[in-house]
């Protein structure tokens, strides 16, 4: 079996804006004062992030760096798959040559596939990925994911969305700490635009 290597991600720039807005959020409640926007404005983004752990997706264009400690096996699967989707682009594919240089791969040296989903990224044609140094976090790809604005949201996502925030906001005086996934209209909703990992 080809040899997966180790990966880790973190966000670069965070979404402008959430797939619900404050307006949308308390329309749903039937909410008419002021007094708890700032907390239906933390709701909105907990729910928002739990929904998109939960899905493995960026629902609002977002930039992510993914850290490898090496490229993939030269072998049938030779693929990086790209841990938040959809994918809108690939920004750069950088590495640690064996002397400890970082390099940046040309564009032309491999391909993205944007249409599968979990996404990937490929050698290009008649070549393989440069070896790298033996070090944690020696390849750095920085891409964009999201369905782009809120308008591009799909709709079960965000009715989900403010399911949960409205389960939390009837409950917020008491202590609870319940997950988009436990939450079952919610979920059901999700579960259908949930991407799971294929190794």
């Amino acid at each position: 079996m080809p040899y997966q290597p180790r990966r880790t991600w973190k966000i670069v720039t965070e979404p402008q804006s959430e797939p619900v807005t404050l307006a949308e959020a308390k329309a749903n409640l039937s909410v008419d004062f002021t007094d708890d926007d700032s907390m239906i404005e933390d709701l909105i983004v907990a729910t928002r992030e739990d929904a998109e752990l939960f899905t493995r997706r960026g629902f609002i264009t977002q930039t992510w760096d993914l850290f490898l400690e090496c490229f993939p096996s030269n072998d049938f699967r030779d693929e990086i798959e790209i841990p938040i989707n959809p994918l809108q682009s690939v920004t750069s594919v950088k590495y640690l040559d064996t002397d400890g240089v970082q390099q940046t791969m040309a564009v032309s040296d491999y391909i993205v596939d944007t249409s599968s989903e979990p996404a990937r990224i490929r050698p290009a044609y008649n070549t393989s990925w440069p070896s790298t140094r033996d070090q944690m976090n020696a390849v750095e790809v920085r891409f964009v994911a999201g369905y782009g604005d809120a308008t591009d949201v799909p709709k079960a996502i965000k009715a989900a969305i403010n399911m949960h925030v409205a389960g939390l906001y009837d409950h917020r005086e008491a202590v609870t700490d319940i997950k988009v996934e436990d939450n079952p209209a919610a979920s059901r909703l999700l579960w259908k635009h949930r991407i799971l990992e294929s190794f």
